[in-house]
């Protein structure tokens, strides 16, 4: 009963569409901006996968290392063979805030980094009332401790997603090309089409539609912002306030 009740009261978020997520509204749109395209540029450069999410507080009873590291998981940040991802949850109202480290991050992110990371970089900025120069030092040590661990490949797993989703699109619309263009061919022959197929002058045999599925392209992303590529987290990293 314990358990169900404290599962009742904790809720996962989606994975997040950015690199940068500020859900709380406390960082500005330029430093927002920067932030999310560093570290989307140190995927493609590094393949490691660092997050940041901003909320206003904490959807569970939960001690905090314990919710994020479930977070963590649950986004699968991090490629699925390295296990290099590494999420810094901040929690405005709480005033806390965790770095999860994934499994093959730990040897550059130890918990006693992310601890002088949270000290040392983070929470001056954020007692001072600047969470833009606090995130920032925060980003900045992150991704200076996790350089060189790992050699990226130039692009992104939401920019692999893109380009692998592209593929099928192409032969669908081919195929719906040729299809118009027969379909135009047995009208001016005289053809119609029936429930049975076509029928007419123009075309012998008949072609019978299967079901009433159509096609409809998923998502609406046009290749870019952050998916996860299925890192796993064992709960390395370090907390802190302000």
């Amino acid at each position: 009963m314990f358990c169900l009740t404290a599962l009742a009261v904790e809720t996962i978020p989606p994975a997040p569409a950015h690199y940068f997520n500020d859900y709380a509204g406390v960082v500005s749109a330029a430093t927002a901006a920067q932030l999310n395209q560093r570290l989307e540029q140190f995927e493609r450069d590094s393949s490691c996968q660092i997050v940041v999410a901003i909320y206003p507080r904490m959807q569970s009873d939960s001690a905090i290392e314990d919710y994020t590291v479930r977070v963590a998981q649950a986004w699968k940040v991090g490629q699925q063979d390295k296990k290099n991802g590494a999420v810094l949850f901040v929690f405005t109202q709480d005033r806390k805030l965790f770095i999860q480290t994934g499994y093959g991050l730990e040897g550059a992110l130890p918990d006693a980094i992310c601890k002088r990371i949270i000290a040392e970089e983070i929470t001056p900025g954020f007692k001072a009332g600047n969470f833009d120069a606090g995130l920032t030092a925060g980003v900045n040590a992150m991704l200076a401790a996790a350089k060189g661990e790992y050699k990226g490949t130039g692009q992104t797993v939401a920019r692999n997603h893109h380009h692998q989703s592209g593929l099928p699109v192409v032969f669908v619309v081919v195929f719906v090309v040729i299809f118009i263009l027969i379909v135009l061919s047995n009208l001016r022959r005289g053809g119609y089409y029936s429930r049975s197929g076509w029928s007419g002058s123009g075309w012998g045999g008949g072609w019978s539609s299967g079901g009433g599925g159509g096609f409809s392209s998923g998502g609406g992303s046009s290749g870019g912002g952050f998916s996860g590529g299925g890192g796993s987290f064992g709960g390395g990293g370090a907390g802190g306030s302000w």
